[in-house]
């Protein structure tokens, strides 16, 4: 498999991932992440699955799932977004749904993974991440996988009643 590493290997979606992916996007604790306000029903997750297919040359984005290499356990999604495909460019974000799954080094192996991706077979020289002052946690996997904070976003999340900073992360590809 293409996509693999020691622990995880990214897929493809699958019909069978719905259950997954409606508790994924409808936990309300991962809004302010991913700037949701509203839940999302199976009707319209599984029209999403239906065109989750379609190439990222068309729709500009992709969304992976990262399971488990050994229990095939979905792990969480990492997404490809705003690809530009004239500038060389693409936006990462990604999640690990259980926190009990969390800081063992799936995160870092799917980042690696689609970081590879993108530069070798789309052939991106930069790839970015938006992330929120308070989360600690992206700010550490993503300097440690050699992004590095090129922006500030000034008071760019309004959550519960305070606004909060949003930095802007860079992985410039070297002889791209």
């Amino acid at each position: 498999m293409i996509l693999q590493e020691k622990n995880i290997h990214l897929r493809a979606l699958e019909p069978t991932d719905l259950d997954f992916l409606y508790a994924l996007e409808n936990d309300t604790n991962l809004w302010k992440v991913s700037e949701t306000i509203t839940p999302f029903s199976k009707y319209v997750l599984t029209r999403y699955l239906e065109n989750s297919h379609r190439d990222i040359f068309d729709v500009k984005q992709l969304r992976l799932m990262i399971e488990h290499s050994q229990t095939k356990q979905p792990l969480g999604c990492i997404d490809l977004f705003d690809f530009n495909p004239q500038h060389h460019r693409v936006g990462v974000g990604l999640v690990i749904f259980d926190a009990a799954h969390r800081s063992k080094g799936f995160a870092t192996e799917s980042l690696n993974l689609i970081c590879q991706y993108a530069t070798e077979h789309l052939q991106v020289h930069q790839i970015f991440a938006n992330i929120s002052e308070q989360n600690k946690e992206s700010i550490s996997l993503f300097e440690k996988a050699g992004f590095l904070k090129t922006g500030v976003k000034k008071d760019w999340i309004y959550n519960q009643g305070t606004y909060q900073d949003q930095f802007l992360y860079q992985y410039i590809v070297a002889d791209n």
